[in-house]
């Protein structure tokens, strides 16, 4: 397995979007779409292969907090995750915790955060809790009536 970071608008960018057509076509997550060129713009993207396939990405952006809040200080930076995505093919095999610990040894900031609206939180919970150390801050729940 290689893992990098390559530029959004480089010659993987297809391949990218190609992923990101496939993750919304699982309808894993509320609301997810597909990502568009202008999605990446700004972006960090890491990606990881196997044989020379790409088979799953992470992108996200870095933010200062203009004002404190309940979650970071004022000034503090933030690396905001946007998506990570793995193949399912190749899921349950340590790829995505691979691919964040990547982006979080490269990353310069005080805090790294992420929002889920993903149908299988326990799972999810598991994954960034468990796995990977973060912190779970809160949560938005809906009932539709």
């Amino acid at each position: 397995m290689n893992i990098r970071e390559i530029q959004p608008s480089g010659p993987l960018t297809e391949e990218l979007l190609v992923l990101s057509a496939d993750w919304e076509s699982e309808n894993s997550c509320r609301g997810y779409r597909r990502n568009t060129r202008e999605d990446l713009e700004g972006t960090r993207v890491f990606i990881t292969e196997e044989n020379d396939e790409l088979i799953g990405y992470l992108f996200g952006r870095q933010k200062r907090a203009n004002s404190a809040s309940s979650v970071m200080p004022a000034g503090a930076v933030c690396f905001e995750v946007e998506e990570l995505y793995v193949k399912p093919a190749f899921r349950s095999r340590g790829v995505g915790a691979a691919l964040f610990r990547y982006m979080e040894e490269l990353v310069e900031a005080d805090y790294l955060t992420l929002s889920t609206a993903t149908k299988d939180f326990q799972a999810v919970l598991h994954f960034y809790i468990d796995l990977l150390g973060m912190d779970f801050w809160s949560a938005r729940l809906v009932k539709k009536r």
